[in-house]
């Protein structure tokens, strides 16, 4: 009886490579299944957001500035979980745990040692203080832990939420960088159809900063500046020329590689307008994202996309054309808003750390016996 009344409600919490806010959900698995009741988002104060882009890059004092905007950064994410409570009628005792990931600002995985690492700015035990709810943190630390790229994450999550009996379905999200889940179907042998998830390249995280730069805008709405120009082919073969697209997954990775001064060496002097840039970076994630699923799965005729990129008509348009004969559908047809996606899975995986269970592909494939992903930090 006692099992049957413990809280089902689970928060999760994101914040991407994109670093234009927090995501939030209030999951319910009362029946087992996933259902989102409530969800909320936050912008990050404009000095939190210039610290943590910073913090991408080697500087000055970088344990003092880390330490604080992980203060910062779990105090934004209170707030949306006080938003979440409050919309939803929940108190704070009815939430079994949060997950929250943190924001990652170092991500070098298996390299150096055989391990590497992976770096990201949080305070869960902040966050657990403000809201009074245990905190579930430290995932992609984990993965790499257990054999791992720690990324991407959401691979497990979006097999338990998308995937189809008797065909392959691909999920593609589309943050600051793009990752790709092949799902097999579930009636295959896993043997002879295992579930594989990798980054594929730079989604948003080029876009936006070429945005900001010459519109002052965050983003492209709509993907309509980048509609307007034209793709300029010599620079799309010196983007596509990147070795990392032609590496075999398992593969992750960030603004490490991808960041403004990778951008701005392939420009070298060259005078382009500046919409056929962006143009041109839209073709960039539209043309790998494709290569990557015609790569590894061809004979897949579903790709659900989620993220921001969702809400991008050009980049939907784009991945339209490079691939007939595939269904391209935003993630709200299959019973998620793009924007919600991510946040859930974080619900999903602080979950599956509670009971114990698998929450990942390295744990999945049962490297070295590790069982679970993340640290619960207690209120």
């Amino acid at each position: 009886m006692a099992a049957a009344l413990q809280p089902q409600r689970f928060i999760g919490l994101m914040s991407g490579t994109s670093l234009d806010g927090v995501d939030g959900v209030i999951a319910d698995f009362s029946d087992g299944r996933l259902a989102v009741i409530g969800h909320a988002s936050a912008d990050f104060p404009a000095l939190l957001r210039a610290e943590l882009m910073a913090l991408n890059t080697p500087g000055d004092n970088e344990l003092h500035r880390a330490a604080l905007a992980g203060n910062g950064l779990a105090r934004v994410y209170a707030d949306v979980v006080a938003q979440l409570l409050a919309r939803t009628g929940t108190a704070p005792s009815a939430v079994t745990a949060i997950g929250a990931h943190g924001q990652t600002v170092r991500h070098r995985p298996l390299e150096f040692d055989g391990t590497g690492y992976t770096l990201q700015i949080n305070n869960p035990s902040l966050l657990a203080e403000l809201s009074g709810i245990d905190v579930v943190a430290d995932f992609r630390s984990r993965d790499l832990a257990a054999g791992g790229q720690g990324a991407p994450l959401v691979p497990a999550f979006h097999q338990a939420l998308f995937a189809w009996p008797d065909a392959p379905v691909a999920v593609l999200n589309l943050g600051g960088i793009s990752n790709l889940s092949l799902l097999p179907a579930t009636n295959a042998p896993a043997d002879t159809a295992p579930l594989l998830g990798f980054d594929c390249g730079p989604a948003n995280a080029l876009m936006d900063h070429w945005c900001q730069r010459h519109l002052g805008q965050p983003f492209d709405r709509g993907g309509q500046w980048a509609a307007s120009g034209h793709v300029l082919p010599e620079l799309l073969a010196r983007l596509q020329a990147e070795p990392y697209f032609a590496k075999a997954p398992p593969k992750s990775t960030g603004r490490d590689l991808f960041h403004p001064d990778w951008l701005a060496g392939h420009l070298g002097t060259a005078t382009w307008a500046p919409a056929d840039v962006q143009a041109t970076l839209a073709e960039l994630t539209a043309s790998t994202c494709a290569a990557a699923l015609n790569s590894y799965q061809k004979e897949s005729e579903l790709l659900i996309v989620c993220g921001g990129g969702a809400l991008n008509d050009h980049l939907m348009a784009r991945l339209r054309a490079l691939l007939p004969g595939v269904r391209v559908q935003a993630s709200s047809e299959h019973g998620l808003p793009p924007q919600q996606v991510e946040a859930a899975a974080f619900a999903w995986l602080a979950r599956r750390t509670v009971r114990g269970e698998p929450g990942n592909l390295a744990s999945v494939t049962g490297a070295r016996g590790a069982r679970v992903l993340g640290a619960i930090y207690p209120a």
